[in-house]
């Protein structure tokens, strides 16, 4: 069994419709999710993270890695930052061994309980002005054997932030992963560009050409991480995230002026 007892995908799904009804709500929350595991998902939610604590101190933020297999991301927001929300809510489901899911599930004899996710959710967003929901592997990654991120981020109306590795092979990437998100009905506010290794500026131009990105997949690049070789540093995140369109990422947010000083 997948899902807690008197949960299933079709229960959910029309709860979350319901629940996400009001438009507050959704402005409230933004995933970030991207092509596969390892694509910088951790990197772009820390920036943004580390940009709040520098200059947006008066707002209370959260985050969420809604379900989480093996150790990572939960471990380093909670050791990083100085977070104003209940341990618990960071990482609300989780598995033991580094696998799918629904496979690492299976290995534990335990449930997927999305309901649980949700309430999780839907508690942070009571409760704080903006919420950074970081998805898990890529937007095609199994969270049960019905399920994929794209069908939560759909159905639980998540805007969504795509981060795409700059690689070999990132164009081709990028055009599936959005292929995916407008497949199944996201609310997609762009794409973030990550760099997983030093890179020159000819590799950058040449394995992830902007114009050409926006071309093929008709989504705006909201700017492009550079490799952070002291990770985690907060003033090298905080840099990070002045490389971003912060205005479309925070979804309207009032941005300081003072970025430019970092």
């Amino acid at each position: 069994m997948l899902f807690a007892e008197g949960i299933s995908p079709r229960n959910i799904k029309a709860e979350c419709r319901s629940n996400l009804a009001q438009e507050n709500e959704t402005l409230s929350t933004l995933l970030i999710s991207g092509s596969d595991t390892d694509a910088g998902k951790t990197v772009v939610t820390s920036a943004l993270m580390a940009y709040q604590q520098k200059y947006l101190t008066h707002q209370r933020w959260a985050i969420c890695k809604l379900l989480q297999s093996g150790e990572g991301d939960s471990e380093h927001y909670q050791r990083f930052f100085e977070l104003n929300q209940p341990s618990e809510t960071v990482n609300p489901l989780r598995f033991e061994q580094p696998l799918a899911p629904p496979i690492a599930a299976m290995h534990e004899g335990v449930a997927i309980d999305l309901g649980r996710a949700w309430q999780t959710l839907e508690q942070l967003q009571q409760s704080y002005e903006r919420v950074f929901v970081e998805g898990v592997g890529g937007l095609g990654s199994p969270l049960t054997h019905e399920l994929v991120v794209a069908d939560l981020a759909r159905d639980w109306r998540l805007p969504t932030v795509l981060v795409i590795p700059i690689r070999l092979g990132a164009i081709g990437q990028t055009v599936a992963t959005v292929a995916l998100a407008r497949q199944s009905g996201l609310i997609l506010r762009g794409i973030v560009l990550n760099c997983v290794e030093p890179l020159s500026s000819e590799q950058i131009a040449n394995w992830a050409p902007i114009d050409l990105l926006q071309s093929l997949a008709q989504v705006p690049i909201l700017g492009v991480v550079p490799y952070l070789e002291d990770w985690p540093d907060f003033n090298g995140l905080v840099a990070a995230a002045t490389n971003l369109n912060l205005e479309v990422l925070l979804l309207g947010e009032s941005i300081p002026t003072a970025i430019s000083a970092v």
